[in-house]
């Protein structure tokens, strides 16, 4: 039986986002899912207990890979409830020690609609990793995108999301990679690093991933 994999889209953005990532993935013998939810209206409690329902329909081993709030909420879900899955949790350019971004943004006029519901997830994030599942995060240092309008996002970062935002006490392993936040679930790298996690538990050395790349 092939493992599972379920995918979650980042704010403002729905499952479709994560189509390229999902095709990838399939070919790689995942079988996949992707999950679809309302990012500025459906809160944490909401989207974890529609998630959870998903999981648990499912047969075989089951893993969650994440771009930006995505990986962010499958952080926040998989450790508030150890048993959900088997399997790994990948994140995507998700901040999971808070935004900055986002805590600029909700001071705007305006800034706690545009958030809604995600405003808690995205500007606290979570404290550690202390979930027994091993969580991996990718981040980008291709600095395009809106987030530096907000202010306070330093270099490294991928136009939303700085790599220091990232990285977190307790992380399985971490990698950065020249992308943009949203590229990041378009890239060929972002893709295999993603692949070697979920089968491995770690990402490939960067030597090793050269070697396939030109392989």
């Amino acid at each position: 039986m092939n493992d599972h994999v379920v995918l979650l889209h980042g704010l403002w953005l729905r499952g479709s986002a994560m189509g390229w990532l999902q095709r990838r993935l399939q070919r790689e013998g995942f079988a996949t899912r992707v999950f679809d939810y309302a990012s500025v209206d459906a809160g944490l409690e909401a989207t974890g207990a529609r998630l959870r329902e998903v999981v648990r329909g499912l047969a075989g081993r089951v893993h969650l890979v994440g771009h930006s709030l995505g990986g962010v909420l499958a952080a926040l879900v998989v450790q508030r409830d150890p048993d959900l899955i088997d399997g790994s949790i990948v994140g995507l350019g998700a901040p999971v020690a808070g935004s900055v971004a986002a805590r600029s943004l909700v001071r705007l006029p305006g800034g706690p609609a545009l958030l809604g519901s995600s405003a808690q997830v995205l500007t606290h994030g979570l404290s550690r990793w202390e979930g027994p599942r091993q969580l991996g995060i990718i981040a980008g240092r291709m600095p395009l995108g809106l987030g530096f309008l907000f202010g306070g996002l330093h270099l490294p970062h991928d136009g939303t999301v700085a790599v220091a935002e990232t990285r977190l006490s307790g992380l399985t392993d971490h990698r950065v990679i020249a992308a943009a936040h949203t590229g990041l679930v378009y890239s060929e790298l972002a893709a295999r690093h993603v692949v070697t996690f979920l089968r491995e538990g770690r990402f490939a050395a960067a030597s090793q991933t050269r070697e396939r790349a030109s392989a």
